[in-house]
């Protein structure tokens, strides 16, 4: 037997099915440890440690109203966080690769420490060389006299449905461990964003494994291990890697300490379902349905209307595996392309200059206020928590992009009103999301700190409130003094 088809033999039929043989690949040795030495050396595990604020609201005097007046209320505290995850170096002299949620966990946290942990045990202090949200990636840097062991990034678009990988890492914080199983997908798409294209394993992956290599049988990284599908918060035999061809420029341009410039299209699409292709008479699972165009973006200058389908960027077809997000993403602003499309059943090609994706706090900011009806589109990442807590505000500074949302002229500078608290005084004034704070104490803000630092001054000076110039769409601006709580 040759491949499980019998010596000689071109073809076989099996029931009816016509099987091609395949040119013969590495299986699974008798045993992985020989593959796992050489290997396990360059497998690290990295611990942070950062600093977050949190409130100390809900105590029973807050309930009840008990506190005495001054008494400060949810009066911050700092306390310390930890993390725990996996990473690889990828050089002599000491580049690491992780994911970036590892080093990054939380948006509000400041990371005071990274510790690289050697197979060995020995501890080196690591520097973040650059990090990038969107792939999830970062890359650390590491140094000592002698040469560190490393491993090398192998081709992804390789990796076959069946081949065996192994994974190492450090799951639940137990240290180097190292588990086995076979590539169940590739470019599965899980919905999480414009990279969203991964390696399904059902090799063991859990809490701790984040970061780590998946191997395959020649000791090349082929994926960066990053997530899992888990109703039980353990492995069930569905993980997820951050294929090598994804992540091998971006950690690139990390490790030199560039800006990762993605292409940006400015439209809001949905998948091409079942009952949407039926109703518009086009192929299954091909192309996507623009929702909205952002004003002036891309889309809008090549002529990309609401109610098109996409079904070709860049003479590559968009499928659900295969997304225009994806396409987009991954071609160089200031590109020009065609872009294929279905209008009222006709098709027709468009030539679009690609824009430069915005940053993804950028990109939250803007989606607070796309529909005025939403306020639950407001994320919780939003840097205004001083704010919340002396006015019962959540802002943003303003930006093109939010004052076109908001029928602001484009020069308008201030804050945008993202939530405010109920039970806040700013509440029973009338402020409302989307109110646009022009001034404070007759001083201009034109950032979170500005509006912070006149709060600070209004209570040195021992004031109760402070007086705002709010603008509302449609309505002149007017002044509303807020009371400090």
């Amino acid at each position: 037997m040759v491949g499980g088809f019998p010596a000689g033999a071109q073809t076989a039929v099996n029931e009816g099915i016509e099987m091609q043989r395949a040119v013969p690949r590495a299986g699974a040795p008798e045993s992985f440890a020989d593959l796992t030495a050489q290997l396990q050396p360059a497998v690290v595990n990295i611990s942070t440690r950062q600093r977050i604020e949190v409130s100390r609201g809900n105590s029973i005097a807050d309930l009840f109203g008990l506190r005495r007046p001054g008494q400060g209320q949810n009066t911050p505290q700092t306390r310390e966080a930890q993390s725990l995850g996996s990473g690889f170096i990828i050089s002599a002299d000491g580049f690491v690769v992780t994911n970036n949620h590892v080093v990054s966990p939380n948006g509000r946290g400041t990371v005071e420490e990274i510790t690289v942990t050697m197979p060995d045990g020995k501890e080196y202090d690591a520097e973040l060389v650059g990090a990038d949200a969107a792939s999830d990636l970062a890359v650390l840097k590491i140094n000592r006299s002698e040469a560190f062991p490393f491993v090398k990034f192998g081709d992804s678009d390789q990796a076959r449905v069946g081949d065996w990988v192994i994974a190492i890492g450090n799951p639940f914080g137990l240290g180097g461990t190292v588990t086995s199983g076979i590539v169940s997908a590739v470019s599965r798409n899980t919905g999480s964003g414009a990279y969203d294209r991964y390696i399904q394993t059902d090799a063991s992956i859990n809490r701790g494994n984040s970061g780590g290599p998946m191997f395959d049988m020649q000791g090349n990284v082929i994926g960066i291990n990053n997530a899992i599908f888990s109703p039980s918060g353990g492995s069930v035999g569905i993980g997820f890697a951050i294929p090598a061809e994804v992540a091998k420029p971006i950690v690139a341009q990390l490790r030199e300490g560039q800006d990762i410039e993605r292409g940006f299209l400015g439209v809001s699409i949905q998948p091409v379902d079942e009952d949407l292709a039926d109703s518009l008479g086009l192929e299954k699972n091909v192309g996507e349905f623009v929702q909205a165009v952002s004003p002036d973006a891309a889309a809008d200058k090549a002529g990309i209307r609401a109610g098109d389908i996409v079904v070709e960027v860049n003479n590559k077809k968009v499928t659900s595996e295969q997304t225009l997000s994806f396409l987009v993403a991954n071609i160089a602003p200031g590109t020009e392309i065609p872009i294929a499309l279905y209008r009222e059943g006709k098709r027709r090609t468009v030539t679009a200059t690609i824009g430069k994706r915005p940053s993804e706090e950028e990109m939250r900011q803007q989606q607070m206020f796309a529909d005025p009806e939403d306020e639950e589109t407001v994320p919780d990442s939003a840097d205004s928590g001083q704010l919340e807590e002396t006015l019962g505000l959540q802002v943003v500074p303003l930006t093109p992009a939010i004052n076109r949302q908001l029928g602001s002229p484009a020069d308008t500078s201030g804050l945008a009103i993202a939530r405010v608290d109920p039970n806040s005084d700013a509440a029973r004034k009338g402020l409302r999301r989307r109110d646009v704070i022009l001034s404070a104490n007759y001083k201009s803000v034109d950032s979170i700190a500005s509006l912070e630092a006149i709060v600070d001054e209004a209570k040195t000076a021992n004031r109760d409130a402070v007086l705002l110039r709010v603008q509302r769409r449609g309505q002149p601006a007017r002044y509303i003094a807020i009371r400090l709580r």
